[in-house]
């Protein structure tokens, strides 16, 4: 089974990052909010139709927590339009290494919010990693001469993303203690869904044949992948395939290549190494901490019982 879930995550990452691609690719006519939007709505078929398949269809939806839906989505909007918006101005493979801050700044408001103790091991992690980040962003950050203005919008907004991303999973965090996986996944795209629409009069533009197929295949790509990374984890333990996420930049430096003539310079090569090995650090520590406290609950149990 770990490796079912393994393979279901990797499916994730690839759908994910074809996605990225296309919407990056039709970002030379449509703006992000529109691009959202079809991201958003072209995915809620895709995923009505696997609450079907689990037969949970009519009590799937339901919510005890509709406000938390809400700031999750809100958050989770904001993240992908700042994305999708960087993805038109900066190479695919540095838009995916700056996305690597997101959960570097999970442990970081998790401890804010949430109050989740947080070791000077993770800590020194986040530090590690957020080096990286500063890294991959240090050419588009410059101001000497020569920068491009525009790269630099880019990284900013990349960025922005990575936080209001991290703030989503947050919300995340907090709502799996009263909603249901295929509640949060539903109700994500109806609150993305009517928030990108809202910006429509910020200047969305009838899309060419090609670009709204680019569009329509990206939004059934999103649901799709979607369900596999909710599917991956019903066949293995979180910290065995959060990993596999990282699987992601050998496939943006792949596309990024051959699709968009992108070729990686050395300085992001060496940022998104340094925040992959930090990613990785703190997968495993707390990996190693839940199965502590996994030993700790065992033993505690085995000696209330005597």
């Amino acid at each position: 089974m770990p490796l079912r879930g393994i393979g279901l995550k990797l499916v994730s990452v690839c759908l994910f990052v074809i996605m990225s691609a296309l919407i990056k690719a039709a970002s030379v006519e449509v703006p992000p909010g529109e691009a959202v939007f079809f991201r958003s709505f072209l995915a809620l078929p895709v995923i009505l139709i696997w609450l079907a398949m689990r037969h949970e269809l009519r009590d799937g939806w339901k919510t005890a927590y509709p406000l938390g839906h809400v700031w999750r989505g809100l958050a989770g909007t904001s993240a992908m339009g700042l994305g999708f918006a960087g993805l038109g101005l900066l190479p695919l493979p540095e838009v995916t290494a700056i996305g690597y801050a997101a959960p570097l700044l999970v442990v970081i408001f998790a401890a804010m919010f949430l109050n989740e103790r947080v070791g000077i091991f993770r800590l020194s992690s986040v530090a590690a990693g957020m080096v990286g980040v500063l890294i991959v962003l240090s050419p588009r950050l410059s101001l000497g001469v020569g920068t491009d203005t525009a790269q630099t919008l880019g990284a900013v907004l990349v960025l922005m993303g990575a936080v209001f991303a991290a703030l989503a999973q947050v919300f995340v965090r907090k709502m799996v203690a009263t909603e249901n996986t295929a509640a949060i996944v539903f109700w994500f795209s109806v609150t993305a869904t009517i928030a990108s629409f809202l910006t429509l009069p910020w200047g969305w533009v009838m899309p060419s044949a090609p670009m709204l197929a680019m569009l329509v295949t990206a939004g059934l790509l999103g649901g799709l992948g979607q369900i596999f990374l909710t599917s991956s984890y019903r066949f293995a333990e979180a910290s065995l395939v959060a990993p596999f996420d990282y699987s992601s930049m050998l496939l943006a430096l792949i596309i990024g290549y051959l699709v968009f003539d992108e070729v990686p310079t050395g300085t992001m090569l060496l940022g998104a190494a340094v925040v992959i090995a930090a990613g990785i650090a703190i997968i495993l520590r707390e990996r190693h901490l839940g199965l502590q406290r996994a030993r700790q609950r065992k033993v505690t149990g085995t000696v209330g019982k005597f």
